[in-house]
């Protein structure tokens, strides 16, 4: 499995009156998570759209389990990786490490896109180009 880390401070304007991270903020640092995970892979957001001809990977579901609490000025790791992935939706997980504990596990689903062909005001699912399965999971095997 591809896996992607990155290293987080955390910011004053995370944190909610009692110095603890207001729990939005980590959907916000788990989507750039999920952007940065395709980007390390070799798919820009500019590949998305020209080459495959997406217009995004919109979330359909999410959900986490807080463990340990985060505070201004600590440092996290978000290790994200794709779990599996389907025809055109596929599951993101996200773990949260504050040293070498785990703080916070985080799940998404989410779906590639792109302009329905028939009416182009609407979006219709598209399918996970294989080079992109073989990346993410290391075969061509659907899941």
């Amino acid at each position: 499995m591809f896996v992607n880390r990155r290293d987080v401070q955390i910011q004053w304007g995370d944190c909610d009156p009692a110095n603890i991270v207001y729990y939005p903020r980590y959907f916000a640092m788990f989507d750039d998570s999920t952007s940065t995970l395709f980007e390390v892979a070799g798919f820009s957001k500019q590949d998305l759209v020209r080459k495959y001809g997406l217009v995004g990977i919109p979330m359909v579901d999410t959900r986490s389990k807080f463990y340990i609490p985060s505070t201004y000025g600590d440092w996290i790791t978000i290790e994200t990786k794709i779990e599996s992935i389907k025809r055109s939706s596929f599951e993101v997980k996200h773990n949260v490490y504050k040293g070498e504990a785990l703080a916070i596990e985080g799940f998404e689903t989410r779906v590639l896109v792109r302009r329905d062909p028939v009416n182009p005001d609407k979006l219709k699912s598209a399918p996970f180009p294989a080079e992109m399965v073989a990346k993410f999971t290391g075969s061509q095997v659907w899941s």
